[in-house]
């Protein structure tokens, strides 16, 4: 089996080549077809997020353990099942749910593992799809995606279940009369128009800094990308809204876009953060409540909305987001494309036939 991981932090992905491992019990191991990168690898390949005034989130703070092989964007074959693995075809491809708890705690127990207090994320706390091969450790969290291309159905996994999941937090009536700001179109910000449009969203206004992804932002639907840098980029969003926002979806999450968002909202606005780039912003507290505005996290999203969302796509035929193959042994050249903000939509790990 080989691999691509963080050997040391910041530090150039390393080829490792071990034996294949063989799937115990429940295990099911799978061989990777397509493989996500994504801008958490990034954070977990730097081993740090950014919480704003010189302070930082270690990996090691959040128990993640060197070597790693990164990748949780996943879409394998199954090759192979442990003696007690049940519900999966040898010789399918699969997406895999990739947001692993501990399976026991009342957390797990309520159906929402991503949130466990101890979690087993592939690519993060264990290994993940920079691989040619990936085991899973339980056949239920394998997600069948039918005839859907592997490339196409990886970013779903992350990209497309953490945008779904932000999408149903906002009212029904707002989303279905008003249109929603989405801060960012990067892989996260384009998979959130086309899932926008296909949830029954009036229209979709978009805030970027580069002026390729605003461009891809209007070819996938958006009715308006506008530059935050502009001097009137606040009056311009209005006026394309037709007013202050009702909901705002920050794909980026760093202080000046998060405060840019909550310029943007109108009294009783949403704001949704997903994104995870950093920063810190100071809030007037009283503000919240004269204003009746909210704001909240959301992060990727359980396996049940993983299945609903990939009903969804297979339904409503939603356009795909824009994707870039390379092979395996590139991984650590993605990973600095994607930081030096050169990739537009999804780069895709392929290992070699």
């Amino acid at each position: 089996m080989i691999s691509y991981e963080i050997q040391a932090f910041g530090t150039p992905l390393v080829r490792a080549e071990r034996p294949t491992p063989t799937p115990q019990t429940h295990e099911v191991l799978l061989q990777v077809q397509a493989a996500g990168v994504c801008h958490t690898d990034i954070h977990t390949w730097h081993g740090w997020y950014d919480l704003g005034g010189g302070k930082r989130l270690t990996m090691g703070d959040r128990g993640v353990t060197l070597p790693l092989t990164l990748g949780h964007e996943i879409v394998g074959k199954l090759v192979a099942t442990g003696a007690d693995s049940k519900g999966a075809e040898i010789g399918r491809n699969y997406l895999v749910y990739p947001w692993l708890g501990c399976g026991t705690c009342k957390v797990c127990r309520r159906g929402q593992e991503q949130l466990c207090p101890t979690p087993r994320f592939l690519g993060i706390f264990r290994a993940g799809g920079y691989s040619d091969h990936v085991m899973v450790p339980d056949a239920k969290y394998l997600i069948d995606i039918g005839d859907m291309p592997p490339a196409q159905a990886a970013p779903y996994a992350c990209s497309g279940l953490t945008t779904f999941t932000a999408i149903k937090k906002i009212k029904p009536a707002i989303l279905q009369e008003e249109p929603v700001v989405v801060v960012g179109a990067g892989g996260l910000g384009l998979m959130c128009i086309g899932l926008l449009k296909a949830m029954g969203s009036v229209g979709v206004v978009v805030v970027e800094t580069n002026a390729e992804r605003r461009a891809a932002a209007i070819a996938a639907g958006a009715m308006a990308a506008i530059d935050p840098a502009a001097p009137n980029a606040v009056a311009q969003c209005k006026t394309a809204l037709g007013s202050a926002a009702w909901a705002v979806i920050d794909c980026v999450g760093s202080g000046q876009t998060v405060q840019l968002s909550l310029d943007l909202l109108i009294k009783g606005g949403q704001l949704i953060v997903v994104g995870l780039f950093g920063g810190e912003i100071t809030l007037p507290t009283a503000t919240l409540p004269m204003r009746a505005i909210s704001m909240e996290g959301s992060y990727v999203g359980n396996i049940a909305d993983l299945r609903e969302l990939i009903a969804l796509v297979n339904a409503q035929k939603i356009q795909p987001l824009p994707t870039q193959c390379c092979d395996l042994h590139q991984a650590s050249s993605a990973l600095q494309d994607l930081e030096m903000g050169k990739v537009i939509g999804r780069l895709i790990l392929q290992p070699s036939a």
